[in-house]
């Protein structure tokens, strides 16, 4: 049986899957599946109410990852406050690429999502598909934030939308 030497997660352990955002290592369990003891990570999903198990081997090419360092939320941080660049093509082209950037798991990725659907107070011009990628976004980066910093999700999206609101203004002015 072969074990991953690249990633080793402990019980208690904050961890990011890619595709469901943070999630906590509730511990390891073996299970014999096709008659081969296989070693996974249980991650719970709290938000979700989802438990996930993740065989061992496949944890680094399935996604999970340990939580951003304070440097990489930093850049995360500086992509928000950055000039949007929204493309001109179909809205369900640009929709499908911001799925797979909020998938990819990827702090700076979903912080260009933000930043590119960003626009001001006034939601009426954004379309429902339009506030659902963007509050998908939202969540997914609020989360990372307030588990490297200790924080309340809550207040990882209040400061997130004030750094957003600060730009729009800003762009607003200019």
């Amino acid at each position: 049986m072969a074990d991953n030497d690249n990633i080793d997660f402990s019980k208690g352990d904050y961890v990011v899957y890619a595709a469901h955002g943070v999630g906590q290592i509730e511990g390891l369990e073996t299970q014999t599946i096709a008659g081969m003891n296989v070693n996974l990570y249980v991650v719970s999903f709290e938000k979700e109410r989802m438990r996930l198990k993740i065989p061992v081997m496949k944890a680094e090419s399935s996604g999970l990852r340990k939580l951003s360092t304070t440097d990489r939320l930093k850049d995360a941080l500086t992509t928000l406050k950055g000039r949007s660049r929204i493309r001109r093509t179909m809205w369900s082209r640009r929709a499908q690429e911001y799925e797979t950037k909020i998938n990819s798991g990827d702090p700076v990725s979903i912080a260009e999502v933000l930043r590119d659907l960003k626009r001001s107070n006034d939601d009426t011009e954004q379309s429902y598909s339009e506030r659902q990628i963007y509050q998908s976004a939202l969540e997914r980066l609020a989360r990372e934030v307030a588990a490297v910093e200790k924080i309340t999700d809550e207040k990882a999206t209040e400061r997130l939308e004030k750094m957003l609101q600060k730009e729009v203004k800003a762009k607003q002015a200019a």
